[in-house]
C-alpha cells in the first residue's frame, strides 16, 4: 500500500478550524497554496511503502499537518525584502542596505509616493522643471560649488562625468588610484566604457607632480583624482595635494575631477571621528568636479551626487547618459530631507541614524550589552554568552585603517571537540538568521560575535531582547533537523 494515499485532501484540510482562521486573515488562495504545498512536500517525505514511512504517517496527525501549513504560509506571506538587525560591527553594510534613514527622509519618502508632486514642473511658471532643482540648492549650499546634479549612484556618477567630459581624450590618473570596489567596480574599466583612454602616471606608492605635467598634452581631456576609500598604502609613499593637481589641469586647460567615493557633508573630526575629506574641501581646493555618495557616510538614500562648476554640470547634464542613470522622485524626496537636515539641524549626529551609530561611545554600548546580557545568558546550557570589547568599522569603503571601540555579545560553544563545537556555532548563527527579524553576527575565531553599536534605538533594544525566547526553539529546531540528518545518513 501506499501510505500517501492516505494523506487527507486539500479541501479536507482546509475545513480545519485554525485554517478557516488563517483563510479570513490571508485569503483562501493563499492558504489553499500553502496546504497543497506542504502535502506535496509530506508525499515526498513518505515515498515509498516502508515500515518507516508507515510510522511517520501514523504520527502524523492532522493537527501536525496544520502546524506545517501554517508554516509554509508564514513564508510564503513573509517579504523577501526584510529588515535586519546589523550586528556585523560593520556601521554601513553594502549587503545590507547600506545607511538606515533618517525619519524625516522617511516620511518624505512615504509623502512622494502617497501624492502627485512637483517633480519636473516649475510651479511658478507653470512650464517644465528640472528635477535637479529639488536638491541643486542644497548642494550647493552645503558643497560650495556653483552647480549640482544627481544620477542613481556613485558609479554613475563617475561614469557620466568622465563620458561627458573626456570621451575620446586621456583621463590621467595616478597608477596608485586606479581602484576597484565592490561588485568588481574598477576605475579603469569605467574609463574604457565612459570612452576614455586611461593615462596612468606614478607608481602605485608614490606620483609626483612631475609625472602629471609629463603627461600633459594635446590628448589630455581630463585629470582624476580618486580617493582611495576602501584601503590605505602606507610607508614610503607619495601623493600629490589635490590644490596642485588643479593648478596643473587649469595650466592646460583641462578639468580637474575629484571622486570622493563615500563623501561626508560632516566634520567628523569635530564629532570624534577620523577625518574624511568633504565635498566642501576638494572644491575649495579647485576642483572643478566632485563626485560622492548619498548612502554611505552622508546616510541618505542611495545616489550619485555630483557637484562643480556650472559650465561642466551644464555638459554632464546633456550627456544622453544623464536620462538613464536620473533619480525617481521616492529618492530626490529621501535625499532633499536628509540634505535639509544638514543645513538645519542642530546636531545632525543626533537626527542622522548613520552619524547616531558612528558617534556612539564605547561606554554606551556597553550600557546596552549589561542590559541584554542575563537574558541570553540564560537561553541556552552549552553556550556561553559574555560581554566583551571589540572594535566596529565604518565599512562601504569608509575610512578602511580606522576602527571604533566597541561592545559586543560573545557565544562561545562550551562542549565537545572541534567539529562538535563548529556545528553548535553553525546552528546558533542559523537560529538568529531564522528570527522573526534576522539578526547577522560575524563569526571569528570560534566564536559568535554581536556587536552592539548599531543597535542604538530603544525600541530596537526591546524588539530584539523579545527575540531571545523565540531563538532557543529555533536554535533546537535547527539541531534535531541536523540529527535527523546525521540519522538517514547513518541508519545504523
Amino acid at each position: 500500500m501506499d501510505v500517501r494515499r492516505s494523506l487527507p485532501a486539500v479541501d479536507t484540510l482546509l475545513t480545519h478550524p485554525t485554517l478557516q482562521q488563517a483563510q479570513q486573515r490571508h485569503g483562501g488562495r493563499l492558504v489553499r497554496q500553502a496546504v497543497r504545498l506542504t502535502l506535496e512536500s509530506e508525499r515526498s517525505r513518505l515515498a515509498g511503502s516502508s515500515e518507516a514511512a508507515e510510522h511517520q504517517l501514523a504520527a502524523l496527525s492532522i493537527d501536525t499537518l496544520t502546524a506545517r501549513v501554517l508554516e509554509r504560509l508564514e513564508q510564503l506571506v513573509r517579504p523577501n525584502s526584510r529588515s535586519v538587525f546589523n550586528l556585523t560591527g560593520t556601521v554601513i553594510h553594502t549587503n545590507l542596505g547600506r545607511s538606515p534613514l533618517a525619519e524625516p527622509a522617511i516620511e518624505a519618502m512615504a509623502e512622494a509616493a502617497r501624492h502627485p508632486m512637483a517633480l519636473e514642473y516649475d510651479l511658478e511658471s507653470g512650464g517644465r522643471g528640472d528635477r535637479d532643482r529639488l536638491v541643486e540648492p542644497l548642494l550647493c549650499e552645503l558643497t560650495g560649488a556653483e552647480a549640482a546634479t544627481v544620477v542613481n549612484n556613485n558609479a554613475g556618477a563617475v561614469l557620466l562625468a568622465l563620458g561627458a567630459l573626456a570621451s575620446g581624450r586621456e583621463a590621467v590618473i595616478s597608477r596608485g588610484e586606479l581602484i576597484e570596489i565592490g561588485g568588481a567596480f574598477r576605475m579603469p574599466d569605467i574609463m574604457v566604457a565612459a570612452g576614455c583612454r586611461l593615462h596612468e602616471v606614478g607608481a602605485t606608492n608614490r606620483t609626483h607632480a612631475k609625472d602629471f605635467q609629463a603627461a600633459m598634452g594635446e590628448s589630455t581631456g581630463l585629470i582624476v583624482k580618486a580617493h582611495t576609500s576602501n584601503y590605505a598604502i602606507t610607508g614610503f609613499t607619495k601623493s600629490v595635494p589635490e590644490r596642485e593637481l588643479a593648478n596643473i589641469a587649469h595650466a592646460q586647460g583641462v578639468p580637474f575631477m575629484v571622486d570622493l567615493g563615500s563623501g561626508a557633508l560632516a566634520d567628523f573630526s569635530a564629532l570624534g571621528l577620523p577625518h574624511e575629506e568633504q565635498p566642501r574641501e576638494a572644491i575649495a581646493a579647485g576642483a572643478d568636479v566632485v563626485t560622492f555618495s548619498g548612502d554611505k557616510l552622508l546616510g541618505g538614500p542611495q545616489a550619485g551626487i555630483i557637484v562643480g562648476r556650472r559650465d561642466l554640470i551644464d555638459t554632464i547634464k546633456r550627456h544622453p547618459l544623464k536620462r538613464a542613470l536620473r533619480l525617481d522622485k521616492l529618492t530626490l524626496a529621501a535625499l532633499e530631507a536628509t540634505l535639509r537636515l544638514y543645513r538645519d539641524s542642530d546636531a545632525p549626529q543626533r537626527d542622522i541614524p548613520t552619524l547616531a551609530m558612528l558617534t556612539r561611545t564605547d561606554v554606551e554600548i556597553a550600557a546596552t550589552g549589561e542590559r541584554l546580557l542575563s537574558a541570553a545568558q540564560a537561553l541556552l546550557d552549552d553556550i556561553d554568552v559574555t560581554l566583551a570589547p571589540c572594535v566596529s568599522q565604518l565599512g562601504s569603503g569608509s575610512l578602511p585603517v580606522d576602527r571604533l571601540p566597541s561592545y559586543a555579545l560573545v557565544w562561545r560553544p562550551l562542549n565537545g571537540d572541534r567539529r562538535a563545537r563548529e556545528r553548535c556555532l553553525k546552528r546558533i548563527e542559523t537560529a538568529f538568521r531564522q528570527l522573526p527579524r534576522p539578526v547577522i553576527g560575524r563569526l571569528n575565531e570560534g566564536v559568535l560575535y554581536l556587536d552592539l553599536r548599531c543597535l542604538y534605538r530603544p525600541e530596537d533594544v526591546d524588539a530584539f531582547a523579545s527575540q531571545l525566547s523565540i531563538l532557543k526553539q529555533r536554535y533546537e529546531n535547527h539541531h534535531a533537523l541536523q540529527q535527523d540528518l546525521q540519522n538517514k545518513e547513518d541508519p545504523s
